[in-house]
């Protein structure tokens, strides 16, 4: 169920500023786009979906707006750095039919190890279904150390594995050793989809660049899947432009920014996220007309 491409869809909102409107419609409209691309699932409420700025009642919405027009795997993204608020948004995406949760290592509080364990066992324990870490310790200031992850693996058979964004290949080269080769790894950085795959036996990407080419990017992922990694690696090379375009700004600025230059109806931005500069802008357009997306 978790192998292949896994698109973090972006949250649409009805312009810029303080509060904008969600724009189901158009959220709706990129799900449909998502279906239509194949890929293996779709990730929402994710950091690329705009998360820490959603009400609860809105986090609930897009989460049941996913499971309800998605013809793939929905992983709800369901994290926080306050336990009580991660496992009520963990229970609600159960009970609306997602595959799986992603839970995003505690920020800004920087608990102990000790303090993650406990905290990803309580939703582990409480909610039934299958749940993905999110290791990025450049968004949340600490790691889940892969001691950490072995521990929650062997304790809770419902912790099935990592969204891996630490960039570091030290840490998945522990993570591999010390979780055993059936703890799913899922690249968290386009960028690193090729090596981790390739080196690391990771099963696919949760990605960015798959909101402008989710069908690519699912083919992308399947050439890792069946062991053509030359293949993949010039699909890699071709693509790395566009990954690194993608963060010129903070994410999600520049994958909505390319959207809207596409065609498509990615929303704008509650502030404190903003428009990208002019210049990134046109670097963003340069990249995407060079691939052919517009």
């Amino acid at each position: 169920m978790f192998e292949g491409c896994f698109t973090a869809i972006v949250t649409p909102f009805r312009g810029n500023g303080l509060k904008p409107e969600l724009d189901e419609d158009a959220f709706t409209r990129l799900v449909e786009l998502q279906n239509e691309a194949g890929v293996a699932g779709i990730v929402a409420v994710g950091t690329t979906g705009e998360s820490p700025v959603l009400s609860h009642e809105e986090h609930r919405r897009v989460v049941e707006l996913t499971v309800e027009h998605a013809r793939c795997a929905v992983i709800a993204g369901t994290g926080s750095n306050c336990t009580w608020e991660a496992l009520e948004l963990s229970r609600h995406a159960g009970d609306v039919g997602a595959a799986a949760t992603l839970q995003v290592c505690p920020y800004y509080n920087k608990p102990s190890q000790e303090g993650l364990f406990r905290h990803f066992s309580t939703i582990a324990e409480c909610v039934d279904i299958p749940h993905i870490l999110y290791n990025i310790p450049g968004r949340s200031a600490l790691e889940i150390a892969p001691e950490t992850m072995a521990r929650l693996r062997e304790e809770h058979s419902n912790i099935v594995g990592v969204k891996e964004a630490s960039g570091n290949p030290e840490t998945w080269r522990k993570i591999r050793e010390l979780c055993g080769e059936d703890f799913l790894i899922l690249s968290g950085n386009d960028g690193d989809t090729f090596a981790l795959m390739r080196d690391f036996s990771a099963k696919g990407v949760i990605s960015v660049a798959s909101n402008i080419i989710p069908k690519r990017m699912q083919r992308f992922v399947e050439l890792g899947l069946r062991g053509e990694f030359a293949a993949m690696e010039r699909e890699h090379l071709a693509l790395r432009e566009l990954f690194d375009v993608l963060f010129i700004d903070t994410n999600p600025i520049p994958i909505k920014e390319a959207m809207s230059l596409a065609g498509m109806p990615a929303g704008g931005f509650r502030l404190p996220l903003c428009e990208t500069s002019e210049e990134k802008r046109e670097r963003i357009r340069e990249v995407i007309r060079r691939l052919g997306i517009i």
